[in-house]
């Protein structure tokens, strides 16, 4: 590996279809040998067949609530109605709406057209959409939702049970590749552990990913290996979510942004092969020198609690005696227990209280499994 090739020697799975040529020439100028395997087809977001049905149902009665879901979902929406001559008619309709917005493409797609947003969460989750929606009387409001590409029906019952009247707008399906074979052989390299990362950028290709291995008998081996040794890197949260019902441990860059992504695994990648990896409490714990990550995350860590998670992570999942916890904290420490117990404390305070596990009258260990 060297300064500008940060990436050499390291195999990493890219998932995308869309803008798929950049991120790989991203990767490979870093050094990094690329496996493509798209989960979705070139062009996924097919137009649904009763769109032009669900816009004249929405024009027929006045909208109280619009919640618009992704950027590239509204702007084929109002593309589509441009053409028929609705387009007008349709915004006019939306601007007398309360207008939440999922996340920033949903809002600049909204603005583009002329449209502002109430509110938006700072997560960009549809969950806290509906979250802010929950502790709210939707008795006789009607409320428009735009599907993203998957079924929102669970969505939509939910908010009935409020009181609302709900019209799901399917602008587009999402579909798999033309030809799934790349994509299978991507679910072999994961449960084989033969790359070290994988890159999503769009929720979908992660339920795809999943189906496939499941189809294919290999969903409990490629789980395992996201949760031990394939480092799952998602662009960002929405995509990041798709994870969480699997339990695999993502990293995500701060601005969802390709770039970003790939230099992400610039530094994520090399502190891994370095360091000691453990599976601890449902997360993975990554320790390098003085370098703390938790799920990919760095934690800043002081002194004391650094020496303790030192001292556990000698021997991962076995039990250190307070005594020898005691003597691996830096000199200066009041000669007691007490000191031990602080350093515990404040070490759960930063990585979450189940990653150390108490052992009654016998001392403390990472909680591996």
């Amino acid at each position: 590996m060297t300064g500008d090739r940060p990436l050499e020697g390291f195999r990493v799975g890219v998932t995308a279809a869309r803008k798929a040529e950049e991120q790989r020439a991203l990767l490979e100028r870093r050094g990094a040998q690329v496996e493509w395997s798209p989960m979705l087809s070139v062009e996924p977001n097919k137009i649904d067949a009763g769109l032009r049905e669900a816009t004249e149902r929405v024009l027929a009665e006045p909208v109280d609530l619009f919640v618009a879901t992704t950027g590239i979902g509204l702007t084929s929406w109002f593309a589509a109605v441009e053409d028929w001559g609705l387009r007008e008619r349709l915004l006019a309709s939306l601007a007398q709406a309360e207008i939440l917005a999922r996340g920033p493409k949903s809002v600049g797609a909204l603005r583009r057209a002329g449209l502002r947003e109430l509110w938006a969460p700072e997560s960009e989750r549809f969950e806290d959409v509906l979250a802010h929606l929950r502790g709210r009387d939707l008795s006789g409001l009607r409320i428009v939702v735009q599907e993203h590409g998957q079924s929102l029906s669970a969505v939509a019952h939910a908010l009935r049970r409020q009181g609302a009247d709900v019209d799901v707008v399917t602008v587009y399906r999402v579909e798999g590749p033309e030809d799934p074979a790349p994509a299978f052989r991507m679910v072999d390299l994961i449960a084989e552990r033969k790359l070290d990362a994988v890159t999503f950028t769009a929720a979908p290709a992660v339920a795809a990913l999943m189906d496939l291995a499941g189809a294919v008998g290999l969903r409990d081996e490629v789980v395992a290996a996201f949760q031990a040794d394939v480092v799952a890197a998602c662009v960002g949260p929405v995509t990041a979510a798709a994870f969480e019902m699997w339990g695999v441990p993502t990293v995500q860059p701060e601005r969802s942004r390709t770039a970003a992504l790939v230099k992400l695994l610039e530094t994520e990648l090399p502190v891994r092969r370095a360091g000691q990896a453990f599976d601890v409490a449902g997360h993975v714990l990554l320790l390098h020198g003085d370098q703390v990550l938790l799920d990919g995350v760095p934690v800043h860590l002081s002194p004391s609690p650094m020496a303790v998670l030192q001292a556990l992570a000698v021997n991962p999942g076995h039990v250190v005696p307070r005594r020898e916890l005691l003597a691996a904290l830096p000199t200066g420490q009041a000669a007691s227990e007490h000191a031990v117990e602080m350093a515990v404390a404040r070490l759960r305070a930063a990585l979450g209280t189940r990653v150390v596990q108490t052992v009654v009258k016998r001392g403390y260990r990472l909680a591996t499994p």
